[in-house]
């Protein structure tokens, strides 16, 4: 493809970006002063996100291969879901289509680099799209922008899934110690055809973070051996939307703000397998599930809400997110609010009246 450069040049020529391996597989590290994160190019993939100021450098994403690679294959940490999320049909399947989308299994190529950003770029043969991805950091800020955009090269209107793969994992995530917060109120459980070892009714609406009989959903469980998924609204009242995990032992906190019309769902995956592969998936995207897409259009809409989103022919659609992280003080362990504020990226505890107030000089 014309004006791409290959990805080894790029990461030999800057200096906030650097070649690197991450459990073995080639990844650009960005670099701040404050923040680093790793990208693989082969799927695009946030596999690494440390915080300067954590002395431990703790991975806040999901690791899965420094757990088990036999087990779960490259790292995955925060990957994007697109044009599918979830498992695909026997057709699909047979055409050649794989679970989660094709974004996160082809190789991505640079197409822009400067020593703040890098644009990526990656052709979905499939399903006849094309995704960009701009991610940015400015010096000595703890917060990165990350801007997307898929474009239709079909002549007509078409069901789209997308959803950011936003995932912690151990040792960040711990039993009974890492609190989540969000901008949600209005849930549901998933259905299983099979509920294996998922301790949820299914399909029973609740107000986030309180499903009777199994207490607050904030925290993470006790005990290991279960797996559930919840799908949750966010709040209608608002234009920006959060999702925050803090490691209480720790004070690490790692967030995501997003605009709604973006990203009007969330799905929780939560998964505490016996082996101690800890994952909670803070699934920010346009649908509550990860399902097919003919079980999505049947489910909508949910809570008086459409479950998908429309990308039309020949057309694009743009998202935008933040992905940032810092120490709080000790016993700082809720959040129940994320805002942009003169140049400001706040997060606050209405409820004790305390907040945490990080640099950000990025566009939003």
């Amino acid at each position: 493809m014309r004006g791409l450069l290959p990805f080894f040049l790029v990461a030999a020529s800057l200096h906030a970006q650097e070649k690197v391996l991450h459990e073995g597989s080639p990844g650009l590290r960005f670099h701040n002063g404050a923040l680093e994160l790793v990208v693989l190019p082969d799927g695009g993939s946030f596999a690494s996100f440390t915080l300067n100021a954590d002395e431990s450098r703790t991975n806040l994403v999901w690791d899965p291969a420094r757990l088990s690679r036999d087990a779960f294959g490259p790292s995955k940490g925060h990957f994007l879901c697109v044009d599918g999320f979830g498992p695909v049909t026997p057709a699909e399947r047979a055409a050649g289509l794989a679970d989660h989308g094709e974004a996160n299994k082809l190789p991505w190529e640079v197409v822009r680099s400067t020593e703040s950003s890098a644009t990526f770029r990656v052709r979905l043969p499939l399903v006849q799209e094309t995704l960009t991805r701009t991610i940015a950091m400015a010096p000595d800020e703890p917060v990165v922008l990350v801007e997307s955009e898929l474009e239709s090269e079909v002549a007509f209107d078409r069901v789209i899934l997308w959803a950011e793969h936003a995932t912690i994992g151990a040792p960040f995530l711990a039993l009974g110690k890492t609190v989540v917060d969000q901008s949600a109120k209005r849930c549901r459980t998933k259905t299983y055809d099979d509920p294996g070892p998922s301790r949820f009714p299914g399909g029973e609406d609740f107000e986030w973070p309180n499903l009777p009989g199994h207490g607050d959903l904030r925290v993470a469980p006790e005990k290991s051996g279960r797996m559930d998924h919840i799908g949750c609204l966010m709040e209608e009242s608002r234009e920006d939307e959060f999702i925050t995990a803090i490691a209480t032992e720790e004070n690490l906190l790692i967030g995501y703000l997003f605009p709604r019309r973006d990203f009007p769902w969330v799905q929780h995956w939560m998964h505490y397998p016996e082996d101690g592969a800890y994952a909670w998936g803070l699934e920010f995207g346009m649908q509550p599930y990860d399902m097919t897409k003919a079980e999505i259009l049947a489910l909508t809409p949910m809570f008086d809400t459409p479950t998908f989103r429309l990308l039309p022919a020949k057309s694009k659609l743009r998202t935008r997110f933040l992905m940032f992280a810092t120490k709080v003080p000790p016993g700082f362990d809720r959040v129940t609010d994320v805002r942009i504020a003169n140049g400001k990226l706040v997060i606050e505890d209405v409820s004790r009246s305390r907040s945490v107030v990080l640099d950000y000089s990025g566009t939003w």
